[in-house]
């Protein structure tokens, strides 16, 4: 699709997932087994055709930048291209301070291009969406900006921006984090919501965010400032996410997940292991792509005692070896080794995890490289864990960090 430059806001620090992200930032945390939070974004432009990509870094990017190295490296024949950009102080010696601050600094490098529109999409959702279905729809209207919207439960509604609209879907109200959303006409239990993801015709994006650049009081936020300025002139149209879809696709077509809390995270983890999940990731007309490193297919086999393997429901990764346990509704990523008679149930394990003999995980997100000495039980006494220095979630979701040796 000429005329068109994306860019990918992957800049964010992800406090509410710590510890997840205590050593990377918010997109680079693994999801599903094999994935990285980035991918889903990033499949969606690519499989959209959408092929000059920007993705702004800044917090503990290291992580992030050897995933994409390795996952999301193009060739450079074409004028086709996915470049990490890090934060590099063009404003003077500040790191980005804001969503819209974040693209400010890095402006001249989209000018080089010369876009007629610009994509501002955010990294860490997950769901899958056509790009240009939007981008086309945004042509046909003029408009100056766009806004995906999805509708969410009200209850929920006050971790989104919310959004009013009329008749022809211009937005009429834009209010971030409201403590009362207001719902949709004729649907009390419900509100509209961003989703984060904007088109922006260029000379607008510009304007924009040298007018925000100058108001000191601003919070330089695309969702706090950029889109109520624009929408106070009636610039905004609002995308219906309902509108989008994906040919052959098994799955709900509706599906949109913030996973910004180590519960949303856990429970978005646990869909993916229903009858029917909601997200279809088996689409051959839309690929995930992600790194697949060199490991042999999982083995699942009996103990040298005879005991079976019983594995109910779950998503296991290359590299992985049970000897004799049960796992139930879990997702294991990467080389996770399990021993005989350890009993897993509703956990996610990020990969290279050692479960020794016995070892008892009862709802539990242990992040990579922990390992579990014979015996151990995690996520049945929550004071002893927290004794352990692990975290709880609200919902008695118990977190391992990275490179922990758990051994009593």
């Amino acid at each position: 699709m000429p005329g068109v430059i994306s860019l990918i806001l992957a800049g964010g620090e992800g406090t509410r997932l710590f510890p997840l992200t205590q050593s990377r930032s918010k997109p680079a945390v693994p999801f599903a087994g094999q994935y990285r939070l980035i991918d889903f974004v990033l499949n969606n432009f690519v499989n959209s055709d959408l092929l000059k990509i920007f993705i702004l870094t800044q917090f503990k990017s290291q992580s992030l930048n050897v995933h994409l190295r390795q996952a999301w490296h193009m060739s450079g024949i074409t004028d086709r291209f996915i470049d990490p950009v890090p934060a590099q102080m063009r404003m003077g010696k500040r790191w980005y301070e804001g969503t819209a601050d974040a693209i400010y600094q890095n402006m001249r490098i989209i000018q080089l291009h010369d876009p007629d529109h610009v994509c501002v999409f955010g990294s860490d959702h997950i769901y899958k969406m056509d790009v240009r279905q939007m981008v086309d729809l945004h042509k046909k209207r003029n408009a100056k900006c766009s806004v995906a919207a999805i509708k969410v439960p009200i209850a929920e509604a006050t971790e989104f921006g919310v959004i009013e609209i009329n008749e022809d879907w211009k937005m009429t109200g834009f209010v971030e984090k409201p403590l009362h959303p207001t719902p949709i006409p004729g649907e009390p239990d419900f509100a509209l919501v961003s989703m984060g993801n904007y088109v922006f015709e260029a000379e607008t994006l510009y304007k924009e965010l040298e007018r925000d650049a100058k108001v000191t009081e601003s919070n330089h936020d695309f969702g706090k400032n950029i889109i109520p300025n624009l929408c106070k002139n009636g610039d905004v149209f609002v995308y219906d996410f309902t509108r989008n879809q994906i040919e052959k696709d098994n799955g709900n077509q509706m599906y949109w997940r913030d996973v910004g809390t180590i519960d949303s995270y856990w429970k978005t983890n646990m869909e993916l292991l229903v009858k029917e999940p909601e997200l279809d990731l088996y689409n051959p007309r839309w690929p995930m792509r992600t790194y697949h490193p060199p490991m042999p297919p999982a083995q699942i086999r009996s103990s040298r005692e005879g005991k079976e393997s019983v594995i109910k429901n779950c998503a296991i990764s290359a590299g992985c070896e049970i000897f004799g346990a049960t796992i139930d509704h879990s997702v294991l990523g990467y080389d996770v080794k399990v021993k005989t008679n350890a009993d897993i149930f509703e956990t996610v394990l990020m990969g290279h995890n050692r479960i020794g003999k016995g070892v008892v995980l009862n709802k539990c997100v242990l992040d990579k490289h922990v390992q579990v000495a014979d015996d151990v039980k995690i996520g049945i006494n929550h004071e002893h864990d927290r004794k352990r220095g692990f975290t709880i979630s609200p919902n008695g979701i118990t977190v391992v960090p990275q490179n922990t040796k758990v051994i009593e």
